[in-house]
């Protein structure tokens, strides 16, 4: 078993479920929260800004009894001042836990092969595995189950959908996504969620997305890094607003998740963000659960 954790795909079914009950049992009593992280110092280096990420994970490794070492890319400065390799190694001198939240998934693999302390991916280009698991644990306290559910991801085909798509197929929940050409999932992506047991569908038209779903998931358009990119990402989103309209096209009662931050305006309307059908504050409370639950896994397991 890997004791790391760089996309949901290094789990398996059996794991991925533990780690969903673990992180609802955590929730309901704290009580039933192990400190295996008592004494025990857990870095986390941010290259990018971060809110909902570093708070949920500060507080998950606290709740465990451990430490918070939080670094930002100017005392750190990976492949500049050190190598990628010697800030894991130095980091590994003091540390139980590495996390990080990169631009470069590859600085991530190089961490993992430079030290045996487990590495946990905290965002990068390609992955953002802790947010996929705190929105499987949404849906499935909403929906009461996952497997044979449809979820409808409208807009960008990137690292948030990515690993919904390895999540999804681990637990039997089906994943449509609409994007404009252009941006949709990579073939590698759905090729592998396939080959992990997922049904997952790449369409166009957002109307044909949500149909038959039980959950609309958005993202904002222009990410971090992208901003050279906003005028022509929000013309060629234009068309893929999750507006009332898009809503009442799915499934009655379907609800509705963002990952955050969101533009009231152009991946959402606001009044669906800020409506009945939204479970954008349960899912990013569940943020700080799900991290829990992975850290509390990754020891015991050890």
């Amino acid at each position: 078993m890997t004791r790391n954790l760089l996309d949901v795909d290094e789990l398996d079914p059996a794991r991925l479920t533990r780690i969903l009950d673990r992180a609802a049992l955590g929730r309901s009593d704290p009580h039933a929260v192990p400190q295996v992280l008592a004494g025990l110092g857990v870095a986390a280096v941010f290259e990018k800004p971060s809110a909902r990420t570093r708070t949920s994970f500060e507080m998950a490794v606290v709740e465990l009894g451990g430490h918070p070492v939080i670094l930002h890319a100017d005392e750190v400065q990976m492949g500049k001042r050190e190598s990628v390799a010697d800030v894991a190694r130095t980091l590994a001198c003091y540390c139980a836990v590495i996390a990080a939240r990169v631009f470069d998934h590859e600085n991530l693999v190089a961490m993992t092969a430079a030290v045996d302390v487990p590495i946990v991916n905290l965002l990068s280009d390609r992955a953002h595995p802790l947010q996929a698991l705190a929105d499987l644990l949404t849906l499935r306290d909403h929906l009461g189950g996952l497997e044979g559910r449809r979820v409808a991801f409208i807009g960008d085909g990137n690292n948030v959908a990515a690993s919904l798509a390895y999540g999804a197929a681990l637990c039997g929940l089906e994943l449509v996504v609409a994007s404009p050409h252009g941006y949709e999932l990579p073939d590698a992506v759905i090729d592998h969620a396939r080959n992990l047991g997922g049904t997952v569908e790449q369409l166009t038209d957002p109307y044909d997305a949500v149909r038959g779903a039980d959950a609309l998931y958005t993202d904002v358009w222009t990410s971090m890094g992208q901003e050279d990119e906003r005028a022509a990402r929000n013309a060629m989103f234009a068309a893929y607003t999750v507006d009332d309209a898009l809503l009442a096209a799915a499934n009655p009662g379907a609800c509705f998740l963002h990952c955050l931050p969101a533009h009231r305006g152009e991946e959402v309307s606001a009044s669906v963000i800020d409506g009945p059908a939204s479970l954008v504050w349960p899912q990013a409370a569940n943020r700080l659960h799900a991290a829990r639950a992975l850290l509390a896994d990754l020891f015991e397991e050890a």
